[in-house]
């Protein structure tokens, strides 16, 4: 399958792809650290949900080329076979909303935030609305629940294997639930917050928030890190339909 991962700067979820045989891409605004910057497009995604129309492809074939972080060029499809996508989800998620209280910051600022979030939602039904006929969208809880939909599911990562709560939002067209394939007794809270307003308040997961250089942007991407066995199961569940397809095709 030729697949896009979206926002995807850690290659998480492309590394299992490509572990399976897939022709698999990361696209993020930043550089990729997953280590195979020849697997990574540098750059706005939105051009590529339909590179068909930005890239002049035409009956399979590409005028332009599109290049990778490694300098290499590849030939994009005309429609990309599958699209996951992992959009930032620091304006839409529930865990911001104190942000967006004139109790916590003045309106300028408050009104300011609106406006992004806005932006980060259209940026979201972009993804949602490309041509494609299997498409992936993973979020946190929060403004994409109320003003969108409800996801197809909600997951966590120790249904999968990794001993850590945290959950994590699925919308998906043309693809099935994952199925857990390591179930853990839930985690126990690894942190209780000390501070005055929300002394006692129990997180299931804080690597993004203690022990993490570079700052809002370093915590940021170590909040959305996807974990191994969520990795895993997406490669391997959500293209098993497809390697059935390919199996009769060649039956026949």
């Amino acid at each position: 399958m030729k697949i896009l991962v979206a926002c995807e700067e850690s290659q998480a979820v492309t590394i299992e792809l490509r572990a399976l045989g897939h022709e698999a891409y990361s696209c993020d605004i930043m550089e990729c650290s997953g280590g195979h910057p020849e697997w990574h497009i540098k750059g706005d995604v939105l051009p590529l949900l339909s590179p068909g129309k930005h890239y002049g492809v035409y009956e399979n074939v590409a005028i332009l080329g599109l290049e990778l972080q490694d300098g290499s060029m590849i030939n994009p499809p005309e429609k990309w076979d599958m699209i996951i996508a992992f959009p930032p989800c620091i304006y839409l998620t529930n865990a911001g909303t104190r942000h967006y209280s004139l109790k916590c910051n003045p309106v300028e600022k408050v009104e300011a935030r609106k406006i992004k979030r806005q932006e980060a939602f259209d940026f979201v039904m972009l993804i949602a609305n490309a041509d494609c006929d299997k498409i992936a969208i993973e979020n946190p809880v929060g403004w994409l629940n109320s003003q969108w939909k409800k996801p197809n599911q909600i997951i966590h990562p120790y249904y999968f294997g990794d001993p850590v709560s945290k959950r994590t939002c699925l919308w998906l067209k043309g693809l099935p639930n994952l199925v857990d394939t390591n179930r853990l007794p839930k985690p126990e809270p690894m942190y209780i917050c000390q501070g005055e307003k929300s002394k006692g308040k129990k997180i299931g997961w804080c690597e993004g928030i203690k022990g993490t250089t570079g700052g809002q942007v370093g915590r940021s991407k170590a909040r959305s890190k996807t974990f191994l066995g969520i990795a895993k199961a997406m490669a391997t569940q959500w293209t098993k339909e497809w390697d059935h397809e390919i199996l009769q095709r060649h039956r026949r």
